[in-house]
């Protein structure tokens, strides 16, 4: 059988890596002004409009990926003859990989013989996305659904995401912080750096004053963590802040050398509950512990 890589939109991937590899997304819906939009990279709502509404007042909300979405989603592909690898926003931060499992084994108990491997990646964002990355380069060099799963599984706990945000205000709308840590934190330009920790869920790691110390810390984090760092692609994405994306981009570049820097933006998914200004930086390490 022929092999699918497939994930959802929360992967947060350039639309064109996605095509030219020809990657399956599952996409997730998301809702603004009152209407209900597919995450689609873009191509609905830009993503800068897509942050303007949110700096003009707008609240998007999120939703999950039915079971159903994602048993239509597996047929489509086993219909034409695929196995599937599935790697899945983290499952500390949504339903959606055990919706996947949901739909994977409804479909076995029909068809045994189906071939569906769902994996949580215990990330988000294009840390999700780097691990697709590296499954469809895999691929493309003839590895076996066996050993890309197996590096999966093997190496998604050294995906280090370090990120900040620029608004407090949507991390204590998500519940992540108390609403008088985020109003004095505004009044004192206090910046939150933060993780994914090893079940895939946020922690704080440290708090910083001024925007651009921030930044730094994220550069330092990944000076201090990466691994064999010149055979890497590292990811930033940014929630419509490219130009300080690209400032974390050359601050790490002035400090190390990797294989490449593939920088994107923070899609709806992710940016509904991190707001426009959030800056992030994905690469593989030892581990994740801060």
């Amino acid at each position: 059988m022929n092999l699918k890589i497939m994930t959802d939109s929360n992967c947060d991937l350039p639309l064109d890596f996605i095509w030219e590899n020809e990657i399956s997304v599952v996409p997730f819906p998301y809702f603004i002004k009152d209407q209900s939009y597919n995450d689609d990279f873009g191509k609905s709502i830009s993503y800068k409009d897509f942050y303007e509404l949110i700096r003009s007042g707008e609240m998007p909300h999120t939703s999950q990926i039915t079971p159903f979405v994602f048993e239509e989603n597996f047929r489509t592909c086993l219909e034409k003859g695929y196995s599937i690898i599935y790697i899945a926003f983290s499952s500390a931060l949504s339903q959606t990989y055990n919706n996947a499992l949901i739909a994977r084994d409804i479909i076995m108990k029909e068809n045994p013989q189906a071939d569906i491997s769902v994996i949580d990646s215990r990330s988000a964002t294009v840390g999700q996305g780097l691990l697709v990355f590296y499954a469809s380069e895999m691929l493309k060099q003839g590895k076996t659904k066996e050993e890309i799963v197996n590096w999966i599984e093997e190496n998604k706990l050294k995906v280090n995401h370090w990120f900040t945000v620029n608004d407090l205000t949507h991390l204590k709308r998500g519940g992540r912080i108390s609403s008088t840590s985020a109003v004095l934190g505004t009044i004192l330009e206090i910046k939150p750096v933060l993780f994914v920790d090893n079940q895939g869920g946020l922690t704080f790691a440290k708090r910083v004053k001024g925007r651009r110390k921030a930044i730094r810390a994220l550069a330092e984090e990944l000076q201090n963590r990466i691994i064999n760092a010149e055979d890497q692609t590292i990811f930033i994405c940014h929630g419509d802040c490219r130009e300080e994306a690209e400032f974390l981009k050359n601050t790490i570049l002035n400090k190390i050398e990797v294989k490449d820097v593939i920088v994107n933006y923070t899609g709806p998914i992710v940016g509904a509950h991190t707001g426009p200004g959030m800056l992030a930086v994905m690469f593989l390490g030892e581990n994740r512990t801060a």
